[in-house]
């Protein structure tokens, strides 16, 4: 009996997908089983390594990745080139540690799982050259501990990558030594913070760090640490083999961010799945390629990079899918993977649900994250049973306030308050069907002296 397993399912066929085009996919099997290591090669696999550490300065390469404007896929679009130019290095500073997230919990998010499971050669080959352009000793691939298909390909790759010399010492004939660990983590949200990442990494508990220092200056184990990305570090082959002016004009006239971006739709849509389009594609477009909404229901709302940005309306549809754009309509692009609702689903059921994982997911280090979040779902949970009070609403407003940006340790609780505002903003109605005696008046109370 066959064993149906889930994928990552990229909806372009081949003839679609060009190698001047799509840096990230092009290379992909139309089956969706692992590109190794041969057939990587053949396909011009880990050229830019040879023609980088060779011929071009560890400088060199961090201005390129700045001229790209290659932007941080993880979610918060930061410029890799200005965080690599962060990095301290020097003759008396000890080389560092490149760290891969590939922690990948967003809910509503599985893109980098697509790379992981089918064409992990590019990860390592974009994390060579992100260790060369920080002076990294060594590379760790923290990887999500449920993700085990994605760690049996990420295994074969670097045990392929390590017997033909592309990882250890004297990379192709360059004298730089790297190499590479996969870490399976426990499976923590909050492992997506960089320095909570690393303290999972070091053995400890996956609480945030204080910055300052940053990582750049003392991260994993008190050295210079920098951590990118999966689709971020999948980005650096293509720019340093292609060129910057190449990365940027891949965007054309619909972002003035480089690049392409590894978009996607889940939720009641006919074909849910994976494209990789230039970035600033229009949701709209995105929408249609996913065959539109499912059973000819309308678009009620929609999420445009996971369960931590906020819900848009359809009227939003037509903005460019890109970090700018997206943030002045007062959500954020995040993973840049559409989670869409339809008329018959409640906003406020799913709140609830999202909510939920993120009280869950907090590592309870700071007050309004860890009482605040368990508050909000309470809150919430009655006004789905119809059972909640009218000044619940107001609270679920100053709690979402509390959990802003600035309030806490980490950018979890701001990212659980996202939905949750918008939401309050948008569907209102829903929220206040679910108080129970909206004027706020109580009949079991004893009646006045001196009133019939």
């Amino acid at each position: 009996m066959s064993v149906r397993r889930y994928h990552s399912q990229l909806r372009q066929g081949a003839a679609e997908r060009r190698a001047e085009t799509h840096p990230l996919t092009w290379r992909l099997r139309e089956d969706g089983t692992m590109v190794g290591l041969e057939e990587y090669v053949e396909k011009k696999g880990y050229a830019a390594v040879r023609e980088v550490l060779n011929h071009r300065t560890a400088d060199d390469v961090i201005k390129t990745m700045k001229e790209a404007n290659v932007r941080g896929r993880g979610g918060a679009g930061f410029s890799a080139g200005v965080k690599w130019s962060l990095t301290m290095k020097g003759p008396d500073i000890p080389r560092g540690y490149l760290v891969c997230n590939a922690d990948e919990m967003e809910p509503g998010t599985f893109k980098d799982r697509l790379l992981l499971e089918q064409q992990p050669h590019l990860l390592i080959e974009g994390m060579i050259l992100a260790g060369y352009a920080n002076d990294s000793c060594f590379g760790y691939i923290f990887l999500r501990g449920e993700y085990l298909e994605a760690a049996r390909a990420v295994q074969r790759a670097l045990d392929e990558a390590r017997a033909a010399g592309w990882l250890g010492a004297d990379i192709a004939g360059s004298g730089f030594d790297f190499d590479i660990a996969l870490h399976s983590g426990a499976g923590r949200y909050i492992c997506g913070e960089e320095t909570a990442l690393i303290n999972s990494l070091e053995g400890r508990r996956a609480n945030p760090r204080d910055k300052p220092p940053f990582p750049g200056q003392s991260g994993a184990w008190g050295k210079p640490t920098v951590v990118n990305n999966v689709e971020t570090l999948c980005n650096a082959p293509g720019v340093m083999h292609h060129g910057a002016q190449w990365y940027q004009e891949l965007s054309g006239e619909l972002s003035d961010d480089g690049g392409t971006k590894l978009y996607g739709v889940s939720g009641k849509v006919n074909m849910p799945g994976l494209w990789e389009l230039p970035i600033g594609t229009p949701a709209s477009e995105l929408l249609e390629r996913a065959g539109g909404m499912r059973d000819g229901r309308t678009l009620k709302t929609w999420l445009p990079g996971g369960g931590s940005t906020g819900f848009l309306l359809p009227e939003h549809l037509d903005s460019p899918l890109d970090f700018d754009s997206i943030g002045k309509l007062g959500s954020r692009l995040g993973t840049g993977l559409l989670t869409v609702v339809n008329e018959d689903q409640s906003v406020l059921a799913l709140v609830r649900n999202l909510e939920q994982f993120f009280a869950r997911e907090s590592c309870g280090w700071c007050t309004p994250c860890r009482d605040g979040l368990p508050w909000t779902v309470k809150l919430l949970q009655a006004l789905e049973r119809g059972e909640g009070e009218p000044r619940d609403i107001e609270m679920l407003d100053k709690l979402a306030d509390d959990l802003g940006p600035g309030k806490t340790f980490c950018a979890h609780a701001p990212g659980a308050a996202m939905p949750l505002q918008s939401a309050l903003k948008y569907f209102r109605d829903e929220f206040e069907r679910g108080v129970t005696n909206p004027a706020g008046v109580t009949h079991d109370e004893p009646m006045p002296v001196g009133e019939a």
